[in-house]
């Protein structure tokens, strides 16, 4: 094993050494120069110096401070050690700080482009870049509410080139790459995340479904624990992607057909739908879960003394039923729907 370390050392290392390996050497070597130096020419003058006070000129004189409670006196200490320390030190010392500065720009540049990886946990990933005011708006709703504690945002998407600025604001990471493909969920860590948001590519393509679909199956195949919210065009997908095992679809083509016919029939109800579905003003719509069986008409006033108004009960079965007798009896585990400013836990 030593064998092994010193051929491996000898070849990478001593051979073809990076960069910052030169640097730490060069400068190792120029603090040692210079505290002896310092030392062997300065310490028949002054008997009181000590390696320390070698090794605080050293680094003073490469800094370009200059304090001044340290300097040479002598001929050999000012040409032999002094002029050398500063032509070499300060241009070694540039040299460091390009360094530093290139790693951050190159790791900040990589990140920007999607080539980074990230180590996160209990995360949100949100697959297939849809466009800025899309994206803008579902992170922005699920900002608004507490009910989901969300440490970091990864964006996962194949052709974004850069990261926009306004989500480079927000601190969402991106991360460039095929979507199925395991080493890109890796990257965006879907073994560790807890939700993942699936957004259509393309509103316009029905293709963007049949990508949804291997999105899904990939995630379900690396994660069967991350909660899954999948958008679809064609209603016919839904059945693929719940088979596929996603936990929630959202089909929006039906969706825009609803609201566009309410809004022919009832005048002004997107407004109210619009108000019910933000979490950004007005009130909302919640699913309240029932944590022991009890009546409607308790519920009410349970309800009401939380400024929320009953409106229906979504069972197991995902039945709905609004506006239920007050004398139905509700079983354990049904949700409740209810209407308020903010979200009551449980009931």
């Amino acid at each position: 094993m030593i064998h092994f370390l010193t051929r491996f050392l000898n070849k990478k290392t001593l051979r073809n050494p990076p960069a910052t390996f030169r640097v730490l050497m060069l400068m190792l070597a120029i603090c040692l120069y210079g505290t002896t130096g310092f030392l062997y020419f300065e310490l028949p003058l002054n008997p009181d110096l000590t390696w320390l006070d070698g090794f605080w000129y050293t680094l003073v004189t490469i800094a370009t401070v200059g304090y001044g409670d340290f300097f040479p006196k002598s001929w050999g200490g000012r040409f032999v050690v002094g002029t050398p320390i500063m032509i070499f030190g300060i241009g070694l010392l540039g040299y460091a700080l390009s360094l530093v500065a290139t790693t951050l720009v190159a790791a900040k540049t990589k990140e920007i482009k999607g080539m980074a990886s990230f180590h996160l946990k209990d995360h949100l990933i949100v697959f297939n870049y849809s466009g800025l005011a899309k994206v803008e708006r579902v992170l922005g709703e699920l900002a608004l509410d507490d009910s989901i504690d969300i440490d970091a945002i990864v964006l996962v998407d194949e052709h974004l080139e850069e990261l926009p600025s306004e989500l480079q604001k927000k601190g969402i990471h991106f991360v460039r790459g095929n979507p199925t493909r395991d080493e890109t969920l890796q990257r965006a860590g879907i073994d560790r995340a807890l939700h993942a948001v699936l957004l259509t590519r393309n509103p316009t393509d029905l293709a963007s479904d049949n990508l949804n679909v291997a999105i899904a199956l990939a995630i379900e195949g690396r994660n069967r624990r991350v909660n899954t919210v999948v958008e679809c065009i064609d209603p016919a997908s839904e059945e693929l992607l719940r088979k596929a095992g996603c936990d929630r679809i959202v089909c929006s083509s039906r969706f825009d057909a609803h609201f566009i016919s309410q809004e022919l029939l009832n005048p002004g109800i997107q407004e109210v739908l619009d108000d019910l579905l933000t979490a950004g003003h007005g009130h909302q719509l919640y699913l309240v879960p029932l944590t022991a069986a009890a009546k409607v008409q308790d519920l009410i006033l349970r309800c009401k003394e939380q400024g929320h108004l009953l409106v229906g009960v979504s069972s197991s079965e995902r039945r709905i039923q609004f506006n239920p007798p007050a004398d139905t009896q509700l079983a354990a585990g049904v949700r409740v729907i209810t209407i308020g400013r903010s979200r009551i836990e449980q009931l």
